[in-house]
């Protein structure tokens, strides 16, 4: 008798046990729901890391996008996503979507899939306040430009529009803020959301411009890993994000004091109801 309460027991303890492995959440309160997303830690304006709190326009998105899923904001895990690493994090499940300026494209395609876009942004130039010669790329003949390490941006521009422009790399955006700030360079360049990110944080407000002429297109998609089956409900999201308002509301929060406008030509975006 005492053995087969035993069995009887042992075979409850082991269904509970699979019953909580096939949930989305087994701990008090839900606790174990959560939501692992990626995003930058470094750029301010759109994923930025201070202290124990997250701001951006990508944070806000993705926390907008996650309510939508059933997270509230305290069960989503921010995990740093570094560009070079997002495909393998996808891939190898470490976070269950990136939100962070993941440019869509062919050749990422064929190893994550994209819900999207959630934006649409474009190579586009920042300059000192008080400059009057740079208006484009057109301009940047002779003149100091600078752009991240890795990054092709500004050689895009030497290739394309300016041959005798003088290509400046350094290791992240602050320094080029900072060499710009300084007059050692006259242009920064990469996507125009990213420029006002950083022209609008505190100590960078008032001082700079970007020169709203942008040349390229970049569609921001969310990162998911291959063959997911979310892209219809994010995509549904993004576009309930936009009509409710939220999505423009978020764009001007996080681009204040830095003059930007986003292109109402691309802008805001119109997801596809599937996978990009």
């Amino acid at each position: 008798m005492v053995r087969h309460r035993k069995r009887v027991v042992l075979r409850a303890l082991a269904l509970a046990i699979i019953g909580c492995l096939s949930l989305a959440s087994c701990g008090v309160g839900g606790s174990d729901h959560r939501i692992r997303i990626g995003i930058k830690f470094d750029q301010p304006g759109l994923g930025y890391q201070d202290g124990t709190g997250y701001s951006g326009f990508d944070v806000d998105v993705a926390t907008y996008l996650a309510g939508k899923l059933g997270y509230s904001p305290d069960q989503i895990e921010w995990v740093q996503s570094p560009s070079a690493n997002r495909e393998n994090m996808l891939s190898n499940h470490q976070v269950d979507m990136i939100v962070a300026t993941y440019s869509i494209t062919d050749k990422r395609k064929k190893s994550v899939d994209f819900a999207g876009p959630y934006f649409v942004a474009g190579q586009d130039l920042l300059v000192q306040k008080s400059n009057a010669d740079i208006h484009g790329p057109d301009d940047l003949n002779g003149k100091n430009l600078c752009s991240v390490q890795g990054s092709t941006s500004a050689a895009k521009i030497k290739e394309k529009y300016a041959e005798n422009a003088n290509l400046v790399e350094l290791n992240s955006y602050a320094e080029c803020i900072g060499a710009l700030e300084a007059g050692r360079i006259d242009a920064l360049t990469t996507d125009d959301i990213i420029l006002a990110g950083l022209a609008s944080t505190g100590t960078n407000k008032g001082k700079f411009k970007l020169t709203g002429q942008t040349f390229t297109e970049e569609k921001y998609g969310v990162g998911l890993p291959k063959g997911t089956t979310r892209c219809p409900e994010i995509s549904k999201a993004i576009t309930s994000m936009v009509d409710d308002g939220s999505w423009e509301k978020f764009v001007s929060k996080n681009t204040e004091g830095s003059g930007y406008e986003f292109d109402a030509k691309a802008n805001p975006p119109k997801p596809t109801e599937g996978c990009a």
